[in-house]
């Protein structure tokens, strides 16, 4: 008895100590959510703006690099700079502290290299300024800002909401010099983050990069092969990360399987969208809003077409053609991502393009390498190569249907031209650029008819070696009409 009443005074005993701990445990953790509420807080990731604009202007001049930079406040809150009252900065203390976040500018935040190599400050200028001093409009406005007298320190400029604007000299070779700008946020920042980084060339002009923070290191003066070698890059990029170019590329292939019908289809569309690019480049398509969507939704339709004609028999000797139409279309799609992309191709504008079209062809020629190979294996059986391209057709469409019926639904919420005689005479100018690539397809189809009735017995003998599954299913459609055309009535 004694025994029991010994563990039954053990157990509220510990009771008692573990109610104790868990009354501590809240209190700790109350007053812990009492001091975040209550203390003020100091840029958290949740009080970053979606939204953050860095401004600056890099002119090289002789064997110096000047650049003048100007940083919201807010990218600097790490540096915990001097402050009174509820918030304002100290101006009065604040000189040591704006040493500091020029250099932490130079090498965190706006990074500039030259020939692979970190550059570093050799002079330094800055001053902190309020919300409403705009003087950033020209190079020689913001040097002549930054030299200017500083605020008064009983100038109230709270701790997130002004600028910090600093000129950097950097040493360089000469003018010459092959120079990059990376622009590196701070952590919880990333692509919130924007610089606008007007370069003033030895030159003259004036060239404008919008970069945004998790962009690689872009080259200000680039030469015309690491512009070639940057397009290439984008190309192959542009043609593996495109589901919807890969399908339609798939939706070709699917009934050829012949390098040799391939080929006039692959050109086909390769120029096509070429012609697509070079009109962009140079502001020949619309810049309105509703083009993009115009051209998702026709993009989505080419490849329901596609995969449509791959189920009622196509007409394999002209699908060039069809391809050829829908590859304009295709090329304004790859024009969108180039948008921000021409602002890297300097002087080259004309070599970006080819080279673009160049890294298109190889990512082409990739997923073709890959896709013809497989397909000609798979389809080896003929009962699989009959329903095999049927199956994959309906599997693609099916897929393709969808994102035409979602992005047919945005194009109608979005605002349309009105009919004035700017937009007329647009249509014009389509029109009649449509009729003239019209009337070149019909030409050369009818010249390329000509030559294949030249070697009508050598494509007939190709074409018995390696006959496609939509001339068989044909063939055995209309074999039972030529027998009772041959039989005649009874």
């Amino acid at each position: 008895m004694n025994g029991r009443i010994a563990r039954a005074g053990t157990l509220v005993r510990g009771c008692r100590l573990g109610l104790r701990l868990l009354g501590a445990v809240t209190l700790a953790g109350l007053a812990f959510l009492a001091t975040g509420v209550m203390t003020p807080r100091v840029a958290l990731a949740h009080d970053v703006p979606n939204e953050i604009i860095v401004r600056g202007f890099a002119k090289p001049e002789g064997n110096r690099l000047n650049v003048a930079v100007r940083v919201p406040l807010i990218l600097l809150s790490q540096l915990d700079l001097p402050k009174r009252g509820p918030g304002y900065l100290d101006l009065a203390q604040i000189d040591p502290s704006l040493d500091r976040a020029a250099a932490q500018v130079a090498s965190e935040l706006v990074r500039f290299s030259a020939e692979d190599e970190h550059l570093s400050p050799v002079a330094i200028d800055h001053r902190i300024s309020r919300p409403s001093e705009e003087a950033f409009d020209t190079y020689d406005q913001a040097l002549n800002h930054i030299r200017s007298r500083d605020l008064s320190e009983n100038t109230n400029v709270f701790w997130n909401q002004g600028f910090f604007d600093a000129y950097l000299a950097f040493p360089i070779e000469s003018e010459k010099a092959d120079l990059y700008v990376d622009p590196v946020p701070p952590p919880g920042v990333g692509d919130k983050m924007e610089m606008v980084l007007q370069f003033v060339s030895p030159d003259g002009p004036v060239r404008t990069y919008r970069l945004s923070g998790d962009a690689d290191a872009v080259a200000l003066d680039p030469s015309w092969y690491h512009a070639a070698r940057t397009f290439v890059e984008s190309g192959i990029a542009h043609i593996l990360g495109g589901i919807d170019h890969l399908l339609f590329l798939l939706c070709l292939v699917l009934p050829l399987r012949n390098l040799r019908r391939l080929l006039p289809v692959i050109t086909s569309f390769t120029v096509a969208h070429s012609i697509a690019l070079i009109a962009s480049a140079q502001g020949l398509v619309p810049s309105a809003g509703w083009f993009p969507p115009l051209v998702e939704a026709m993009i989505a339709a080419s490849i329901v077409y596609m995969a449509v004609e791959n189920l009622i028999a196509p007409d394999l000797r002209r699908r060039w053609i069809i391809t050829g139409i829908f590859g304009v279309v295709h090329g304004f799609g790859f024009s969108y991502g180039l948008q921000q992309e021409f602002q890297l191709a300097g002087d080259h504008l004309l070599a970006s393009l080819f080279s673009f079209n160049l890294g298109v062809e190889i990512g082409q020629l990739i997923v073709l390498s890959i896709a013809v190979p497989a397909l000609a294996l798979l389809f080896r059986v003929p009962k699989l190569s009959r329903f095999g391209v049927a199956i994959a057709s309906i599997l693609i469409g099916h897929v393709a249907w969808h994102w035409m019926t979602a992005r047919v639904g945005v194009l109608q919420s979005v605002e349309w031209p009105a009919l004035t005689e700017a937009t007329v005479a647009l249509l014009a100018r389509a029109l009649v650029a449509l009729m003239l690539i019209g009337a070149a397809i019909h030409l050369i189809a009818r010249r390329k008819q000509r030559s294949a009735d030249k070697s009508a017995p050598d494509d007939q003998g190709d074409a018995e070696t390696q006959p496609d599954w939509s001339s068989k299913v044909t063939s055995r459609l209309r074999a039972p009409l030529r027998r009772e055309r041959v039989a005649g009535p009874r």
